[in-house]
């Protein structure tokens, strides 16, 4: 019964602390469009309202995993809770742009910590043939998360300083995790002792010559520092070349870019832009639950390093296809700060929606979603762009400095109401507008990345690296990779339109299709087969072999 107990205890925490981390990437979108009003924000400013999370996370991914393996990984999730609490309270209590940019810097911190802490606390607590269905949880309540703030967005859009609702609503979800975690143990590296799981036949090794050797080298936690991350002792640094590589070629297959002109590739096939925008954000938030279901379902069977590989060739053929069918019918591309200015253009809540990913994860997520974001970083960071773009967009709209808030909502809801109304193509005499036909193609290969991102690389990236590291130094070199993770995913981001400007649209999605390839190349050779092994028996695997 205490098992069973531990076990839904842990199912609550990963995907609480999913859920929060895809809500608050996932909720600004729709924030922004009243606070850019109450606050007459310029597009500078939002960007760096939007950015300030992300400069949140990347401290918190500097200095957090000091906290977890110092700490410990309980008292870090309860610490990020406290952080997050307090973040949110800021954060609905603002009354200046200064208030709101520090809310969210500290929720920032707070959701990269507790992401971090998360996925390393379930993957200890857990018996090996349940961890991957328990840590892949945080990536699904990413998802879960964003499109919960996309619901949100909605229902609060034209209450009077909705946004306030939309920032404080998160702090139901982190008292429950705040609660959950009180009865859970503090060590559980401690409790799952990996020779009694042996004894049970929980654990197959991987054949009578590791139990031989498993037999006469009874399991101690040692302690490193820092530094041995880039050393030989152990095989630690052929562990930080596997992690690193997962987290960059996670943003480098495109993952962010793709997602954040889903809206555009809805536009193409023909949908007007009311019904675009809902179906770019909820129909590809769905078919990412849908996915990311699947990868918990099969990550403790097929395993790691076979969802891996198989998402990867997906989004590679994916992202070539997108990349040949826009040479043919090229879709249109601009910058959206630039063409804010046109008055004929029509915006509504939705118009660039922040599309769920990681984790990250997202950061969903991330990520977009969205991540976002796992994302949502944490699982699913990559909706950093999608992000940048709902900023971006918003702007668009103009702000009369001496009129009333009342007559300054009437415009919202004038500009959100024309959108509805709207019942012609998008953009008529668009000159992919002739190429129904290849416009599907496009649209289905882009729900197939997705689809494969959310199976492959949305949670087994974090999945790989809560097992591949000592216990002594886990939170460190999780961290460590983390903060690569957000650094990646603004670099690609921010060089997304320049580089388009320098190669074309096409050319860089055969680009990000080349990566994928890579990225398989990568995994074959260097990443390891984990299900099903005690994560001390990973690390002595790890540590014999070169």
């Amino acid at each position: 019964g205490r098992a069973l107990l531990i076990l839904l205890l842990s199912a609550t925490v990963s995907l609480l602390g999913g859920l929060i981390f895809g809500y608050e990437l996932g909720i600004i979108s729709g924030a922004l469009l009243q606070l850019q009003v109450d606050f007459h924000l310029s597009c500078f400013k939002q960007e760096i309202l939007v950015s300030a999370l992300l400069i949140g996370a990347l401290l918190a991914s500097l200095v957090g995993g000091i906290l977890i393996d110092r700490h410990g990984r309980r008292r870090a999730i309860l610490v990020s809770n406290l952080v997050l609490l307090v973040g949110s309270l800021i954060l609905t209590l603002a009354r200046s742009f200064i208030g709101l940019v520090i809310g969210r810097m500290t929720v920032g911190f707070a959701i990269s910590v507790s992401s971090m802490a998360c996925c390393i606390y379930v993957s200890e607590m857990v018996a090996a043939h349940q961890r991957g269905l328990l840590v892949s949880l945080y990536e699904a309540g990413i998802t879960v998360g964003i499109l919960l703030s996309y619901a949100l967005n909605y229902i609060f859009a034209d209450v009077d300083e909705g946004w306030r609702y939309m920032f404080g609503l998160a702090i139901g979800p982190t008292a429950i995790q705040f609660l959950s975690i009180l009865f859970l143990p503090v060590n559980p590296a401690k409790i799952s002792l990996w020779e009694s799981d042996c004894q049970k036949g929980l654990i197959q090794l991987q054949n009578t010559e590791d139990r031989e050797v498993a037999k006469r080298e009874p399991y101690k936690e040692k302690h490193y520092s820092f530094l041995d991350l880039f050393r030989t002792r152990d095989n630690m640094r052929r562990r930080t070349l596997v992690g690193l590589g997962l987290v960059l070629f996670q943003q480098f297959t495109g993952q962010p870019n793709v997602l954040g002109y889903a809206s555009k590739i809805f536009h193409s096939v023909g949908f007007q832009s009311n019904s675009s925008a809902i179906l770019a954000s909820v129909g590809l938030g769905a078919i990412k639950v849908v996915a990311t279901l699947v990868a918990m379902a099969f990550a403790d069977k097929a395993g790691r390093r076979v969802l891996l590989m198989a998402g990867c060739v997906v989004m590679a053929i994916s992202v070539t296809t997108i990349g040949l069918t826009s040479r043919v019918a090229p879709l249109a591309m601009a910058r959206d700060c630039k063409a804010a200015t046109d008055p004929n253009v029509s915006h509504s809540l939705t118009q660039h929606p922040l599309t769920p990913i990681a984790s990250q994860p997202a950061v969903s997520p991330i990520p977009p979603a969205s991540s976002a974001v796992k994302n949502e970083a944490g699982p699913g960071f990559a909706a950093l762009r999608s992000l940048t773009k709902v900023s971006a967009s918003t702007q668009s709209r103009e702000v009369v400095p001496h009129s009333s808030l009342a007559q300054k909502r009437g415009l919202v809801g004038q500009s959100k109401k024309e959108t509805v109304e709207s019942t012609g193509p998008p953009f008529p005499g668009a000159p992919w507008a002739e190429h129904t036909f290849l416009n599907w193609i496009t649209l289905l290969s882009m729900m197939a990345f997705v689809s494969a991102f959310s199976i492959g690389f949305g949670p087994m990236t974090w999945l790989v690296l809560s097992e591949i590291y000592p216990a002594g130094i886990r939170g460190r070199a999780f961290a460590f990779c983390n903060s690569f993770n957000w650094a990646a995913n603004l670099l690609i981001s921010l060089s997304f339109l320049d580089l388009i400007d320098a190669i074309g649209f096409s050319w860089m999605f055969l680009l990000y299709g080349l990566m994928g390839v890579m990225a398989v190349i990568f995994i074959y050779f260097f990443v390891p087969e984990t299900k099903g092994q005690s994560l001390e028996e990973i690390d002595q695997q790890f540590s014999r072999k070169r």
